[in-house]
């Protein structure tokens, strides 16, 4: 067999065994969507949405925790985007190339993996300790902002270094400034790919867990929040708290709850791959 050959071979073995990766991962993926549905259909009515919890099963609903959880989402992103977006634009279109800068930028790549729980306790000394802001709203969405900050920038900073320069070079060219040329012409061509970052990480934030149970979000909380200072639940800790739970009757209601954040995740992640469609077909480079 020639070398030639082998690489064809080696190829074709590759797309085999991507096919197969795939094909287990959507099996999975169904299974589990088939059983969460079958399980939580049966709970899921208007009622379940609008009722407040409650310690009988058959009356607990999720009102508070979609609630808590809209309330978070709004709040994360007001905090996160415009800070994530300014830092991500400073490193990229201003920020000098020096070792400060790639150290800099070593770490803020390193804090995109860092686990979730690390940012629980950072917030719960910061925001609720030392700010005294309490188990609150408030607290929760700025410790959200933290987890998500390092995945807004360093989205924003690929989404900028993928504008072509020649866009720049034409802007300097008419006679515009740095900022003109930023504002005008760099940010709305990278605005599609900035945005798509921005969704996907505020999905992950509403699907986290852990750094809101350690800042103290309840799991039992019977008011819906009317301001960010009042305490909260969200829905994972509402299924978290359900699923601990030794009757049948509230695993249940977890799987009803967890299509609800299904529905949320893949909504949002629906309008990220619109938005960034949208936006590639009015640009051509």
């Amino acid at each position: 067999m020639t070398n030639s050959e082998l690489n064809r071979l080696k190829d074709k073995a590759f797309q085999v065994f991507g096919i197969f990766c795939t094909f287990i991962g959507l099996v999975v993926l169904g299974i589990f969507l088939i059983d969460i549905i079958i399980e939580g259909s049966r709970r899921l009515d208007w009622d379940f949405l609008t009722s407040l919890p409650s310690r009988r099963a058959s009356k607990a609903g999720i009102m508070t925790a979609w609630v808590g959880t809209l309330w978070i989402l709004v709040l994360t992103t007001l905090i996160a985007l415009p800070l994530g977006v300014a830092a991500g634009l400073y490193l990229e279109e201003y920020g000098k190339k020096s070792r400060w800068g790639d150290f800099l930028e070593i770490n803020i790549a390193n804090l995109a993996g860092v686990p979730s729980i690390i940012y629980g306790l950072l917030g719960l000394e910061i925001f609720v300790r030392q700010m005294r802001l309490g188990s609150s709203l408030l607290a929760g969405a700025l410790t959200l902002s933290l987890l998500i900050l390092p995945i807004i920038i360093v989205t924003t900073r690929e989404a900028i270094k993928a504008v072509p320069r020649s866009i720049r070079d034409g802007s300097y060219a008419l006679g515009a400034s740095k900022w003109q040329t930023v504002w005008n012409q760099v940010l709305p061509a990278a605005f599609g790919s900035i945005l798509t970052g921005i969704i996907l990480a505020l999905s992950r934030a509403v699907g986290e867990t852990a750094p809101l149970i350690v800042i103290g979000a309840l799991a039992y909380v019977p008011f819906t929040p009317s301001s960010p200072l009042d305490e909260f639940t969200v829905l994972p800790i509402q299924i978290f708290n359900w699923t601990s739970r030794p009757q049948a009757a509230f695993l249940e209601n977890a799987a009803a709850a967890i299509i609800v954040l299904l529905v949320i995740t893949f909504l949002l992640n629906g309008l990220a791959v619109y938005l960034r469609n949208r936006q590639q077909r009015k640009i051509k480079w």
